[in-house]
C-alpha cells in the first residue's frame, strides 16, 4: 500500500525504515541491502542531488581508518577514496603569519583525507540505490514513533500531510536532534544526556584562484589557533579550502559580539591577518553563512527490543575535533555486521517467529560493545579542542610532540600515541583512551628539564614503554594500521 501526497507516492508498508539519509543512514541502508534486505530510507531534507546544498553547515570532514574498514566491509571504498585530498599534517598559523608543521603519523604512511561531507553523502545514497534495494523518501520529516506498532509518523515538507509509514524494523540514523531518540525518551529504562557546547562555529571559504589553484598548501589541515577560539581549513577537489571559525557564543570575543560589518573587518585583520588576503569581502562571507551550534550526545539502550536502532550522532553525538564523527558512526556498522554474522544465519530474515528475539541479541550486543567506546571518543573529541586552539601554539606541547614522534620510530609497534590508535588503527576508543593517558604521562616524565627533543633519554623511554603502555596496548590481539 501506499499513499498520495500532491505528486509524491509513500508507502505505508515497508520491511526497513530508516529515518535519516545523511551519511550513516546511507550507508546502513548499503549494509541491510547487500544482506538481502528491502529498505526505504526517509529524509526530511530534499534530495541534495537535486538541489543546492545549504551553504554553512559542512564541516569538511577528515576520513580515517574506521571510516574506510565500514566502506572496505561493502566493496565501495575504492569508488569513495578517489574523491579525498590526503593530509599529512597540521600546518599552524601564528598572528604574524609563521607557520608550522607537525605531522599527524609517525611517517608518510600515516595521514588523514579530507572529503566534502556532501559529496560523500551524495556518493552513498547512489550506491545505495545502485543495491536495487534502497528507495530514498523525501521532504518528510520524522514527528513521532509508535514502538509497540513500529510506526513512524512524518510531516510533508510542503504540504505539511501526516504520512504514517508501518515497518518491521526502524534504524534511526536522523543526527544529533533526533525525532526517534526523541520518541524513546519516555521509556522507563532510556536515559539521555545532550551537552551543548558553548562554542558555536561559522564556514567561510578559501576561494581557488583564477587558474582553479590552491592558494596554500593543500596537503594539510590548517589550523589559525588562537587560545580561546580557532579557525581550520580543509583542502576541496576545486582548488577551494572550506574553513570553520569555532567561537564562544559569548564573551569578549564571540559571536555575541561581532555583529557589525566593521567589528569583523577589524577582527579578522588582528586575529586572522594571512587569511584576510585569501578570502575577498571576508565580512560578506561571514555574515553569508549561519552559526551552527555543536552537541555531545549520550544516551542508552540504544535499541528498543528488536523494533528499533539508533545509530551514528542519534545515540552518540560528539564534537568535531577529532575528526571522528562520521568514522565512529561509520564504525558503528562494522560493529553491527560482525554482531549479526554472529547472532543472525545468513539469509535471516525480519518475518520468522524467533525473528525479533534475534535481532533483539543483536542490538543488545551492538550497544554493549559500543557504548562504552562512544563515550571515550567523546570525551577524547571535547579534549582535542582543547589542544587544538590553546596548545598546538606552545613551545612545551610542541616539545612532547617532538619528543612523541622521536619514541615512534624508535620503539614501532610498542609506543603508539593516542592520535595513531584513534586514527590509523581499529583499535577500540576505550583502548586508545587508556592508552593515551599513559602516554602523556610518559612524555611528562621524559620531557622534564628537557630542552631539546632530540636528547631525550631513550634508555628510560624503553623502561616506562615496557612496563606502562604495554600492558595496555597488549590487551589487543592486533593493531590494525590503515
Amino acid at each position: 500500500m501506499s499513499s498520495k501526497s500532491g505528486s509524491d507516492t509513500y508507502p505505508e508498508n515497508v520491511e526497513i525504515a530508516v529515518v535519516g539519509a545523511g551519511l550513516v543512514g546511507s550507508l546502513a541502508a548499503i549494509y541491510l541491502a547487500k544482506k538481502g534486505f528491502e529498505v526505504d530510507v526517509f529524509e526530511r531534507r530534499p534530495d541534495m542531488r537535486n538541489q543546492e546544498i545549504e551553504a554553512g553547515r559542512s564541516i569538511n570532514l577528515n576520513i580515517s581508518c574506521r571510516g574506510i574498514e565500514a566502506l572496505k566491509r561493502v566493496g565501495i571504498q575504492e569508488n569513495i577514496m578517489r574523491e579525498v585530498i590526503p593530509m599529512k599534517g597540521r600546518m599552524m598559523h601564528s598572528r604574524e603569519g609563521t607557520l608550522t608543521y607537525q605531522p599527524y603519523g609517525k611517517d608518510d604512511s600515516e595521514f588523514g583525507n579530507s572529503i566534502s561531507r556532501a559529496g560523500l553523502n551524495k556518493l552513498l545514497m547512489s550506491e545505495a540505490e545502485a543495491t536495487g534495494k534502497v528507495r530514498f523518501h523525501f521532504n518528510l520529516k520524522a514527528i513521532l514513533a509508535d514502538f509497540e506498532n513500529n510506526i513512524v509518523v512524518f510531516e510533508q515538507g510542503h504540504t505539511k500531510e501526516k504520512i504514517s509509514v508501518r515497518s518491521k524494523l526502524v534504524i534511526g540514523s536522523d543526527g544529533s536532534a533526533s525525532a526517534i531518540r526523541n520518541a524513546m525518551s519516555v521509556l522507563d529504562d532510556f536515559s539521555c544526556d545532550i551537552e551543548p557546547l558553548t562554542y558555536g562555529y561559522k564556514e567561510l571559504i578559501i576561494p581557488a584562484t583564477a587558474s582553479g589553484d590552491f592558494q596554500i598548501d593543500k596537503n594539510v589541515l590548517h589550523i589559525w589557533p588562537r587560545g580561546n577560539y580557532m579557525l581550520i581549513a580543509l583542502p576541496n577537489f576545486d582548488g577551494s579550502f572550506t574553513c570553520t571559525l569555532f567561537m564562544p557564543y559569548e564573551g569578549d570575543i564571540s559571536f555575541e559580539t561581532l555583529t557589525e560589518k566593521p567589528a569583523v573587518e577589524s577582527f579578522f585583520k588582528e586575529h586572522f591577518a594571512d587569511l584576510v588576503s585569501l578570502i575577498p569581502n571576508i565580512a560578506d562571507v561571514y555574515f553569508a553563512n549561519p552559526t551552527g551550534h555543536m552537541d555531545t550526545v549520550r544516551c542508552y539502550p540504544w535499541n528498543v527490543g528488536g523494533r528499533s536502532l539508533l545509530i551514528g550522532d542519534a545515540s552518540h553525538g560528539v564534537v568535531p575535533f577529532f575528526g571522528q564523527g562520521m568514522n565512529c558512526g561509520f564504525e558503528d556498522l562494522t560493529i553491527f555486521d560482525q554482531c549479526f554474522e554472529e547472532h543472525l544465519a545468513e539469509g535471516a530474515r525480519l518475518d520468522s517467529l524467533d525473528a525479533e528475539d534475534d535481532w533483539k541479541l543483536l542490538f543488545e550486543d551492538l550497544g554493549a560493545r559500543r557504548k562504552p567506546n562512544c563515550d571515550s571518543i567523546a570525551q577524547m573529541a571535547q579534549e582535542n579542542f582543547v589542544e587544538m586552539r590553546d596548545k598546538v601554539a606552545d613551545p612545551k606541547f610542541l616539545l612532547a610532540k617532538a619528543v612523541e614522534k622521536i619514541l615512534e620510530k624508535k620503539f614501532p609497534g610498542a609506543y603508539i600515541s593516542r592520535y595513531s590508535l584513534v586514527t590509523f588503527s581499529n583499535v577500540p576508543y576505550k583502548t586508545a583512551q587508556e592508552a593515551g593517558i599513559i602516554c602523556d604521562e610518559i612524555l611528562e616524565d621524559l620531557c622534564f628539564g628537557l630542552q631539546s627533543a632530540e636528547d631525550v633519554d631513550l634508555e628510560r623511554a624503553e623502561i616506562l614503554i615496557t612496563s606502562k603502555l604495554a600492558p595496555v596496548l597488549q590487551k589487543e590481539p592486533a593493531l590494525s594500521s590503515k
